[in-house]
């Protein structure tokens, strides 16, 4: 049987069916939020039910645990025109469970994809860690050769090539974000923000100073905010000329997780005494700055100047969800 593509971006003011992989998640829920505010049929896929908003549906199943067959059997019944994997994570998890989440699952993605009657895009949400370490004041461009030091982002970069590889096979019309250090609300509990968030609203409660001891905060990385992640996610999912890209999103900043803290902090308003171990050997990612240059010639995207609106969402949002 002929593949026929299937170009949604074409005609971007037209609605685009879409199928959000993850889409009750830290980033999946926003940007099912953000599709389904323009206008386009939107499509959760996750394995517990939460309500996301008016014009989200949802559709239950276990990406970790899913085979191919029945990734096949949700995408042929959801027919979907861009299919969003915001699925994976490394926070809390072992290395085999980041496996399958991350890999595993984008193996069986694509090849279910592979089998329906029409290309769909698929838009993977890749990670500034596929690049490793790089010399301090340098940019990150996406020719630069990927060489992770960790396994999260071996992972990850192992998640891009697939798609990459699927891209010029023609059984997609893949894109990646290979995306930043991501601010805002919902930060993962495991997270040194989603961490010191906890602490912070802990002391609150309680009436008292905090006191947050924390590992070395040395280590300068991109930071962005989870608003315009979710900007150059509704450009990528849509414009012609993001097929077969892979394309950095970030501030083009190198800021310490230190000074990241302290903006909690200072947006928190409760008094802290903020203690740092020493560095005792090397940092984990010293320097992380994307070049986010073809963000901006292919998508018409840039990021915002600060961060201090996303740390407050982040404050705000980690106060709504008081322990039962």
């Amino acid at each position: 049987m002929t593949v026929r593509p299937r170009r949604p971006a074409e005609d971007t003011a037209r609605p685009v069916r879409m199928v959000v992989l993850g889409g009750t998640g830290f980033l999946g829920r926003p940007i099912c939020r953000a599709l389904a505010d323009q206008g386009h049929p939107v499509v959760a896929v996750a394995r517990t039910p939460k309500t996301i908003g008016p014009g989200v549906e949802f559709r239950a199943l276990d990406l970790a645990a899913a085979d191919v067959d029945e990734i096949t059997a949700v995408l042929r019944d959801l027919d979907p025109d861009v299919v969003i994997n915001a699925a994976g994570g490394m926070w809390g998890l072992t290395e085999a469970q980041m496996l399958a989440v991350n890999v595993t699952l984008v193996e069986r993605l694509l090849a279910a994809a592979g089998r329906l009657p029409r290309r769909v895009r698929v838009l993977q949400m890749g990670s500034v860690h596929e690049y490793g370490l790089v010399p301090v004041d340098t940019s990150m461009p996406e020719r630069l050769t990927p060489a992770p030091v960790m396994p999260y982002g071996e992972f990850k970069l192992r998640c891009t090539e697939a798609i990459t590889a699927a891209d010029r096979q023609g059984l997609v019309e893949g894109v990646t974000l290979r995306v930043g250090n991501v601010i805002g609300a919902g930060q993962p509990g495991h997270s040194l923000l989603g961490v010191v968030a906890a602490r912070l609203r802990d002391a609150e409660r309680a009436g008292e100073r905090a006191r947050l001891e924390l590992a070395p905060l040395g280590s300068r990385r991109d930071f962005i905010g989870l608003g315009d992640v979710v900007a150059a996610v509704q450009l990528a999912a849509t414009r012609p000329e993001a097929a077969g890209q892979v394309i950095n999103i970030g501030r083009g900043v190198g800021a310490s997780a230190r000074d990241m803290v302290r903006l909690l902090i200072e947006v928190s308003e409760v008094p802290t005494d903020l203690i740092e171990a020493e560095q005792t050997g090397p940092a984990e990612t010293n320097w992380q700055r994307l070049d986010v240059g073809l963000a901006a010639e292919v998508l018409g995207w840039s990021p915002s100047d600060d961060l201090h609106t996303e740390m407050k969402q982040l404050w705000e949002h980690a106060g709504a969800e008081v322990p039962a």
